[in-house]
């Protein structure tokens, strides 16, 4: 993997119900550190987006658990997610799951639009991270 973006899910991908994106192999990185990026684009009101990375060995078994997650959302908007896997030494792939939700008025049906991209971040920003870190 390169410090180029990588699709985790399409942008404008539109969802109505709990999913997965597809897999992506992370092992060739060469830092464990990545940056995640959400992009909600389209959305109806009254509803939620909860939005999850799981990790696995070899792209078929899944943890149980997530290893990062972002916060729930309600809104259009952009955020960014620092996905470290040095703790996950086994992940070599990773891959987005959602869940919606909706309420209110209007239709029962949540629909989002939205993509997930990561990135690697590279080692020279890493550095520069902990020595600021260390001045403050």
């Amino acid at each position: 993997m390169t410090a180029s973006e990588t699709i985790l899910v399409p942008p404008k991908t539109v969802v109505s119900a709990k999913g997965d994106g597809s897999a992506v192999d992370v092992s060739g990185a060469a830092n464990r550190v990545f940056l995640v990026t959400l992009a909600i684009t389209k959305i109806i009101e009254e509803e939620s987006l909860d939005l999850s990375l799981y990790g696995s060995p070899d792209g078929a078994a899944w943890g149980a658990t997530s290893i990062a997650a972002f916060p729930q959302k309600f809104y259009c908007d952009e955020s960014p997610l620092l996905l470290d896997l040095t703790a996950h030494p086994d992940v070599k792939f990773v891959r987005a799951h959602w869940e919606v939700a909706r309420w209110g008025r209007g239709t029962e049906t949540p629909m989002f639009e939205f993509g997930v991209t990561i990135q690697e971040v590279p080692a020279n920003i890493l550095k520069e991270a902990a020595a600021e870190a260390k001045r403050n």
